[in-house]
């Protein structure tokens, strides 16, 4: 079979297009003939050793993979031979079959394609649990999503809206992204570029500020949004875009009893249970036309390093998939 090997980290001529014997499965696996691949930001820091965990070298990138159940263990119950699936693995996605444990192995139901399912488990995941499990936000709170017109922030957005948010605030920073956040169920939109973004928020909560905050870009944002909590505000930190870590004192949540919590997705991959009924709860979603898929870009695995400058280059919207 075909897959993606990287042998040393570097830019996106690393991803060797290379051979190597078809899989099979152990007793509790599924053997599946992948039809489509998610690609993901995380899967560029891998690859440029960037990531928050080591990836030991050599390794095939990827975490999210769907496509047709073609061979069982003898243990699998759960799953049957023409089965279409959609799976979140560690890493190992960008290959023409793969194997995967049937605990963390969802049914795709009718309605949805493998496309518009393969779209979902990493930033769908991200989306459902920084806003549910992290920042328990609760019925008629305000919520404030940055980076709202990616692909997690447009998943936040409607499952915010999903969830019955009293308020959505929505950050971008092009007027065509702010309109894609409206598009998706935003309530206000803001420009966080401008000095000015922090004071329209506070107009628009009435000086109260937000309940909850979903926060990706880092350094001087990070402290910016944490001073727009309102009392008992849940400020959820997921990523570092900017490439600045940033810095705090714990004092400053005394005060008005803030709370900072960290989601890193693949602690959500070590709990089958919390994986399995969160993701089919998002694709029942999706297959009934209540959460809204774009898919940027569909490249031949062979193009893969065409797929990653185009992801790096920030141009691009909605989501970017390898067929191999």
């Amino acid at each position: 079979m075909k897959y993606i090997n990287i042998t040393e980290f570097g830019g996106p001529e690393v991803l060797t297009l290379s051979e190597k014997e078809q899989p099979q499965p152990n007793t509790d696996e599924v053997l599946i003939k992948v039809t489509s691949i998610g690609v993901n930001f995380a899967d560029t820091m891998r690859r440029q050793d960037q990531y928050v965990i080591p990836t030991p070298l050599p390794f095939t990138p990827g975490s999210e993979v769907a496509g047709e159940v073609v061979a069982c263990g003898d243990q699998v119950t759960n799953l049957n031979i023409g089965d279409k699936v959609v799976s979140l693995i560690d890493q190992g996605a960008y290959s023409e079959y793969v194997t995967i444990s049937a605990q963390f192995v969802i049914p795709i139901p009718d309605g949805l394609s493998d496309k518009q399912a393969v779209a979902l488990p990493l930033q769908g995941l991200t989306a459902y649990h920084t806003i549910q499990t992290m920042g328990q936000m609760k019925p008629n709170e305000t919520i404030l999503i940055h980076a709202a017109a990616g692909g997690v922030g447009t998943l936040a957005v409607q499952l915010a809206k999903y969830f019955k948010a009293g308020t959505i605030i929505a950050t971008a920073s092009r007027p065509e992204k702010r309109q894609l956040a409206m598009d998706m169920g935003a309530d206000y939109t803001v420009d966080y570029t401008q000095d000015t973004w922090k004071q329209e928020i506070m107009d628009i909560t009435n000086g109260d500020g937000v309940d909850v905050a979903l926060e990706m870009v880092g350094g001087e944002i990070f402290n910016q949004t944490l001073e727009l909590l309102a009392t008992f505000g849940r400020l959820v930190f997921y990523g570092a875009a900017s490439g600045e870590l940033p810095t705090f004192s714990p004092f400053e949540l005394m005060k008005e009893n803030k709370t900072v919590n960290g989601f890193f997705l693949p602690q959500i991959m070590r709990r089958p249970d919390l994986l399995a009924s969160s993701l089919s709860e998002i694709m029942k979603l999706a297959a009934d036309g209540q959460l809204s898929i774009t898919i940027g870009g569909v490249y031949p695995l062979e193009e893969v390093a065409t797929c990653h400058r185009d992801l790096e280059s920030r141009k691009t919207t909605g989501k970017l998939i390898l067929e191999p």
